[in-house]
């Protein structure tokens, strides 16, 4: 750690060139990768300014729990339909497993009102809120014993 700040107080222009890119690279991979909303701010879109929810996940997931009022476009019909998205009028919230692959479809759409929603489905649920048709969960070790921790 000393040898860290001999070296920033030694060498403080380039120091300043590393946190300058620091900065610019954060800012572009931002932009890059469209706008997120948090979980909290969806309710508030959809209710407030009739929002539409786009799920890009595969059917099968999208059938095993989804967002309420979300509908299902996977990703890889996504080109085909990017008119159809363009020309909704209303902001569009785009959902994925966890956020990344919807960064790619809101640059993909190119819309200014188009927006990822911030850790996907997964931050959704992190943050307590429900899934629509999630099916229940059935324990790992149906009809095995349980482990003897007293031992």
């Amino acid at each position: 750690m000393d040898r860290a700040l001999e070296f920033v107080g030694n060498h403080p222009f380039l120091f300043g060139i590393l946190a300058v890119l620091a900065v610019l690279f954060f800012t572009i991979e931002n932009k890059r990768s469209g706008r997120k909303i948090s979980p909290n701010t969806l309710g508030m879109m959809v209710n407030s300014q009739n929002a539409q929810l786009i799920d890009i996940r595969a059917k099968k997931k999208f059938n095993d729990g989804y967002i309420q009022g979300s509908r299902n476009i996977p990703f890889t019909e996504l080109k085909n339909r990017l008119e159809e998205i363009r020309a909704i009028e209303q902001p569009v919230i785009i959902i994925c497993d966890i956020g990344v692959q919807a960064g790619a479809a809101v640059q993909m759409i190119g819309k200014e009102n188009v927006y990822r929603l911030e850790g996907g489905v997964n931050g959704w649920q992190s943050g307590g809120m429900p899934l629509v048709g999630l099916k229940d969960a059935k324990p790992k070790n149906k009809g095995k014993a349980k482990p003897n921790l007293n031992k």
